[in-house]
């Protein structure tokens, strides 16, 4: 299972991919969850405490490593080819949740004709987890797929587009779910998150059905799971409400498919 999770800011898609790749732990599988996010808090949802998230380096800011792959003996000239499977060992993250972290940091422009060192890494490092380690794969995105481009992106199983029940959120979802249509994913998915009433429920049905998207399933407005990120609390401490239990069935779903 190599599942990207897309969405506009503030939409959930986080806990979506946090939650599914516990899901697929608690399934059997040997999991890793990549934080390509800018702003890269999945480790909080992974069960990391505050204090060892701010220690985590992501890789795109990690001058050493960068410079000990890319460098050679010409100035302004660097590598595009070298081995990345250290970078898993020495710089994942084991959360207390079963699944391996690592975090990209901020992902622009690769596969898009940029050729920095830093992004050199990052491609073949997402190159690497996709496409050669036989495990399960969660990414957790930024806005839009663009930064994965359409060499890497193509090799994702399934890309789940994240939307709230609101217009904006709604159309956002639909020009990344075309886009994601456009790079080979094999299957794309809406995902309708915090639908609190019936209301809610039909107007994202509503949309899914006249934009032709297809909706995978709906994930009500959960209480439970503001408190514990108020808290400073991972939602996955409470397996048994209605989030939670909502994209463990997403999961089986995607499971069922393969």
């Amino acid at each position: 299972m190599k599942i990207a999770v897309s969405g506009k800011g503030g939409v959930g898609k986080t806990l979506v991919a946090g939650a599914m790749a516990h899901s697929f732990v608690r399934r059997g599988f040997k999991t890793i969850a990549i934080d390509a996010d800018p702003s890269p808090n999945l480790a909080l949802t992974l069960g990391v405490p505050l204090e060892e998230m701010r220690l985590i380096t992501p890789i795109s800011e990690n001058k050493p490593l960068i410079e000990s792959k890319t460098r050679t003996t010409y100035s302004g000239v660097y590598r595009l080819s070298f081995a990345v499977d250290d970078v898993i060992s020495d710089f994942s993250v084991e959360t207390p949740y079963g699944v391996n972290l690592v975090v990209m940091g901020t992902v622009k422009s690769v596969g898009s004709g940029c050729t920095c060192p830093a992004n050199a890494v990052i491609r073949a490092l997402l190159r690497h987890l996709i496409v050669e380690k036989d495990e399960a794969v969660v990414v957790d995105m930024e806005a839009g797929i663009e930064h994965l481009g359409r060499g890497t992106a193509k090799h994702v199983d399934t890309m789940l587009v994240v939307a709230n029940p609101t217009i904006k959120s709604l159309e956002i979802a639909r020009k990344i779910y075309r886009l994601a249509e456009t790079t080979g994913i094999k299957q794309t998915f809406l995902v309708g998150n915090k639908i609190a009433s019936k209301v809610e429920e039909d107007a994202v049905q509503r949309f899914a059905k006249t934009n032709n998207m297809a909706l995978i399933d709906l994930v009500p407005f959960d209480m439970t799971v503001g408190q514990a990120e108020i808290q400073g609390r991972t939602p996955l401490e409470n397996p048994e409400t209605k989030a939670i239990r909502a994209i463990e069935e997403i999961s089986r779903k995607l499971i069922q498919r393969e």
